[in-house]
């Protein structure tokens, strides 16, 4: 190190990283300060990402907007973090993130899908289409992205002025170069249509008003003019080795915006100074959720769901089919701590069941396995190996009801509207509907009758608004108190708490 930091030879100190990097040597307190100063200093623990947005398909969720004018369009980076949730029927359905149409003739396109390409969906792709979507040229991944429990980071780096054609699309994935497949590559210095004054769709595929995203966008970055790696918006947190985000801390082009769905009254607010915010298209401040790259959340599992159900809203609102074989496990598996979530009965049907069960997806409904514990919300009956005795009081259309369960001394507690049935009390632990086996538990949801509908809320945000109650930690927005002592479903919690 540098004789100055109490070295006797070479270079000075650098830190590596602002968000759970180091500063290795010794430091003297007028160089620290000036990292601190410029915001370069590590801190611990991870960039807090608090929000993002969640699209929904069946509603037409997407943000627009048009540039006054063009530039940066040759050169230029989109950044963002992404959490797919898709039916488990639809799994492989094509999901546009960034899309621009010249009216007419040509299109561009950075999506999940296939594309103009051959094969299954879920390939991460920028792809350049005439009117018959005949592919001009187009970079696909050789990998499938289906993981709907996970947030990936994914970023498209262009420079037509490259004059080596393979270096002038470049995809990435959780901070890493990945393989791609290339139809053929752009013309060099040629511009295609993205940060020109033509309308830019997020969320939609602008050409044909389709291929919506199902999911959740967070820290969402053009940068305009610039061809970056994915170091300048994260970096691999150095005591998990998991990449994770980091601020980006550079310019940001004519065109460029930075959106982190902050406002709720606002949600296309650009962050970037630039004032280069986006329309909201059919969104509404219950779709902010705090479900991040930084703190991921529980949600149902389309790839753990029989298929006749139909998921939405960010994997959150379920409605049934109709037959008993429609259920649904969470993503969470859970085998100690004291967890709580609700759900709200959009809909009433006859029998939909709600609770916890240890084994994969079968074909019984939540309780009538030895090894799943529910309540079914019409008919007021707990159930467990099949045994339904009455208890509590049902539910109608648009009540709450509530669940507390204690893995780590075995009880699980029925509620609805803020209160406790047969005077149970999760706090004392005294009366619970049942006591548990040990195992790992998911969370189980059936709607039963068609269009029968829940909604659940696990803390993150739901398709309805809460009361804001959080537990303990700080998290959740819930329409009733949390029980003292438990806690919302996500990761942080899950490392404090599980």
């Amino acid at each position: 190190m540098a004789k100055r930091n109490g070295g006797i030879i070479g270079p000075s100190n650098v830190p590596t990283g602002q968000y759970g990097g180091v500063a290795p040597g010794v430091w003297r307190l007028r160089d620290a300060f000036n990292y601190i100063k410029a915001g370069l200093w590590p801190v611990a623990g991870n960039y807090p990402v608090g929000n993002s947005l969640r699209f929904n398909s069946g509603s037409s969720d997407y943000l627009s907007r048009t540039p006054a004018s063009t530039a940066n369009a040759n050169t230029y980076t989109f950044s963002t973090w992404v959490k797919k949730s898709l039916n488990a029927s639809q799994v492989s359905g094509y999901q546009s993130l960034l899309s621009v149409y010249d009216g007419s003739n040509y299109s561009i396109n950075i999506a999940f899908g296939n594309g103009a390409f051959s094969g299954p969906g879920d390939y991460f792709e920028i792809t350049y289409v005439n009117s018959s979507y005949a592919v001009q040229w187009g970079v696909r991944s050789n990998a499938l992205y289906r993981d709907v429990s996970a947030w990936y980071h994914l970023v498209v780096a262009v420079d037509t002025t490259q004059a080596t054609a393979s270096n002038r699309v470049k995809l990435y994935v959780n901070g890493e170069a990945i393989t791609t497949t290339a139809t053929s590559a752009p013309s060099q210095n040629t511009s295609y249509l993205i940060n020109t004054n033509l309308a830019h769709n997020i969320g939609r595929y602008v050409k044909d008003a389709n291929s919506f995203v199902d999911g959740y966008l967070a820290e969402t970055y053009m940068i305009g003019g610039q061809q970056l790696t994915p170091s300048s918006f994260g970096q691999t947190d150095s005591a998990t080795g998991i990449w994770t985000p980091s601020p980006y801390t550079g310019t940001y082009g004519t065109n460029g915006f930075y959106l982190k769905f902050a406002n709720s009254a606002a949600l296309g607010t650009d962050s970037s100074g630039n004032g280069n915010t986006f329309t909201v298209n059919n969104l509404t401040s219950v779709d902010q959720s705090t479900d991040t790259p930084t703190n991921n959340w529980n949600t149902l599992n389309p790839l753990s769901s029989f298929s006749g159900l139909a998921l939405s809203e960010g994997n959150l609102k379920i409605v049934g089919d109709g037959t008993g074989l429609a259920r649904s496990n969470c993503t969470f598996g859970l085998d100690t701590g004291k967890w709580y979530f609700e759900s709200k009965l959009t809909t009433a049907g006859s029998n939909t069941t709600i609770g916890i069960g240890q084994n994969n997806l079968t074909a019984n409904y939540p309780g009538q396995d030895a090894l799943s514990y529910a309540f079914d919300l019409e008919s007021a009956v707990r159930i467990n190996n099949n045994s339904q005795p009455a208890y509590g009081s049902a539910l109608t259309t648009n009540d709450i009801f509530m669940c507390a369960f204690d893995l780590t001394n075995s009880k699980i507690f029925f509620g609805k509207n803020g209160t406790w049935f047969a005077s149970s009390d999760p706090v004392a632990g005294t009366s619970p509907a049942y006591t548990l086996s040990s195992g790992v538990y998911n969370i189980i949801t059936r709607p039963f009758g068609s269009g029968a509908t829940v909604s659940m809320n696990f803390g993150a945000g739901t398709t309805y608004a809460g009361n804001s109650y959080t537990d303990a930690a700080g998290y959740g927005n819930f329409s009733y108190a949390v029980p003292s002592g438990y806690y919302s479903l996500n990761t942080k919690n899950l490392a404090n708490f599980g």
